[in-house]
């Protein structure tokens, strides 16, 4: 048997030991790989947003700022005094809420009827609503799951709305939601006069980057613009929060990993004393015994790697779709090649101390070992 094939083979002789270690480093690298598909979704998802409609930034409020109070929400008399700076065309302010809709939990956006068009909002059945109506649409994805049509009503904080249209935006999020009126939506919170976001379109020929300066110095250290995933991630750290959050995670299976990884090896290392005095006895150096052991650990975390990710994926898909979040998942080969990066690093970081006791065994007294 040649050496390559003696590291793949040792790690498979305790098979029940060697599922113990596998799920023990499987479950750290499936919640790695869950979380990174979130992850990926969530930047996926704004970037869509961002790129999405007739918009070309969005304007909120500057959270990181030492002077900003903790409300997120925007004075609505931002939108007309941003429509006026210049270089602005349109300016549109959006306020979102969330409501019991026939059992079903459902996100709303409340702009007004002659904005629409910043959302990106495609009619494909119906109409628009009227602002001063109990009118609503709904995205395509809303209505298919609440299975209302043009004409049918919904019924939520004690009134009925009739569904005008139903829209299309092609962001899984925003074809997931319903529209109505700013006003309406505003008061059945009792946040009249406040917003969450203004979406912002230039004029033909007009420099983004200028236009947008331009507003946040007309409004230092309260407001901030948006035009790109990186300065959401600037302006918002939720979704650093849940990169930490992966960081941590790896973190942590590298150590217990690598505390399993240890004690299986050092098993494996007491039950073979005999046959490794042999290795060195016959002439195999103490390199080669080190070698051998931590081969054996990397084949060891590199299935349990493996195993990882398809837990991981089949993990969050499920629990996704159990919930009906409305959030696309995206996995990439980097997230792969990340997650067998952390199995092999807790593969040698686990395997290490194992594999230097087995190259110092005297070969007298490995042989003499029972």
């Amino acid at each position: 048997m040649s050496f390559t094939k003696l590291i793949a083979k040792n790690p498979f002789r305790n098979k029940a030991r060697l599922a113990l270690a596998v799920i023990g480093i499987a479950i750290g690298i499936a919640t790695i790989v869950a979380l990174g598909m979130v992850t990926e979704g969530l930047k996926a998802s704004v970037e869509e947003q961002l790129m999405t409609g007739g918009a070309d930034f969005v304007v909120m409020k500057n959270t990181t700022s030492e002077s900003a109070s903790g409300s997120y929400s925007i004075k609505d008399k931002r939108i007309d005094e941003i429509s006026k700076i210049n270089g602005v065309k349109q300016a549109a302010g959006v306020y979102t809420s969330s409501r019991m809709v026939d059992g079903n939990q459902l996100g709303f956006a409340g702009i007004k009827s002659k904005d629409l068009n910043m959302l990106g909002a495609r009619m494909i059945q119906g109409n628009a609503y009227a602002d001063d109506k109990n009118e609503l649409i709904l995205g395509k994805l809303a209505a298919e799951k609440l299975k209302k049509k043009v004409g049918d009503t919904v019924t939520f904080n004690g009134n009925q709305y009739v569904v005008t249209g139903i829209f299309e935006v092609g962001n899984k999020e925003l074809d997931s939601i319903g529209a109505l009126s700013l006003e309406k939506l505003q008061s059945m919170d009792e946040n009249e006069g406040k917003v969450d976001m203004i979406y912002v379109k230039i004029n033909k020929g007009a420099d983004l980057k200028t236009v947008s300066k331009s507003v946040e110095k007309a409004y230092p250290g309260e407001l901030t613009t948006i035009a790109s995933l990186e300065d959401f991630q600037k302006a918002d750290d939720s979704l650093q929060m849940v990169e930490t959050a992966s960081m941590a995670i790896s973190l942590l299976a590298i150590i217990i990993g690598g505390i399993g990884i240890i004690n299986t090896m050092i098993m494996s290392v007491f039950e073979r004393t005999r046959e490794i005095g042999v290795f060195r006895a016959v002439g195999w150096k103490s390199r080669r015994i080190l070698a051998m052991i931590l081969g054996e650990s990397v084949v060891l975390t590199l299935l349990a790697g493996m195993v990882g990710i398809v837990l991981g994926v089949v993990g969050i898909e499920v629990i996704i779709n159990l919930f009906e979040t409305p959030l696309d998942l995206v996995f990439t080969p980097a997230l792969a090649l990340r997650a067998l990066g952390i199995a092999v690093i807790v593969g040698l970081i686990g395997g290490l101390y194992p594999a230097i006791r087995a190259s110092r065994l005297p070969p007298t007294e490995a042989l003499r070992y029972e």
